[in-house]
């Protein structure tokens, strides 16, 4: 294992165990029951989620682009092999590239993409979209906007929609004076 891969592991293992402290049974049932049991849940509030990430970033201060990416692709997946995927660490995971979207690269659409496509639910896919692609999309010069713009046009075919979903809104964002098809209303989420 490399120093970045234990950092991350070590990162990863904090942010869990502390979600698992902050949790309560009556949220985890809450969740369970919102997201219709398609993902597991601690019963950690969005505060405690905010914090947690907020800690661990102090924690593991040296966490550079490379990081930050490996760190939400962890926590997004499940936490032991044969358990089911947990809310509260995807939504941690949200939180993390959120707070660190300065560091997002136009290559990072790709994994924010597999985010997307097993999000399971409008509470991390609309954040997602919102809080990291667009303040992502913003900070791009030139080319990689350009690049950028290659992989949003694709999301507009997609057969998924969430994927078609995001890049209108995005698109919309944009051109806020656009009107697209069927939507005469801006929406302020994905």
């Amino acid at each position: 294992m490399t120093a970045r891969t234990d950092t991350v592991a070590a990162a990863a293992e904090f942010i869990d165990r502390t979600l698992q402290n902050e949790g309560a049974w009556y949220r985890a049932d809450d969740v369970g029951t919102r997201l219709g049991g398609v993902l597991a849940s601690y019963g950690s509030s969005v505060g405690a989620v905010r914090g947690t990430v907020r800690d661990a970033l102090r924690k593991f201060k040296d966490l550079d682009h490379d990081a930050v990416v490996m760190l939400a692709s962890v926590l997004w997946g499940q936490p032991r092999p044969g358990a089911q995927p947990v809310f509260e660490r995807r939504l941690a995971a949200v939180v993390l590239l959120q707070s660190r979207a300065g560091m997002l690269r136009h290559s990072d659409l790709t994994r924010i993409e597999g985010f997307l496509r097993s999000a399971q639910t409008p509470e991390l896919a609309d954040p997602l979209v919102s809080e990291v692609v667009a303040p992502l999309l913003a900070a791009l010069p030139g080319r990689d906007r350009q690049r950028a713009d290659v992989v949003l046009a694709r999301w507009a075919g997609d057969e998924d929609g969430r994927l078609r979903q995001a890049a209108a809104w995005l698109e919309q964002e944009q051109d806020p004076g656009a009107v697209q098809s069927g939507a005469a209303t801006r929406r302020r989420q994905p």
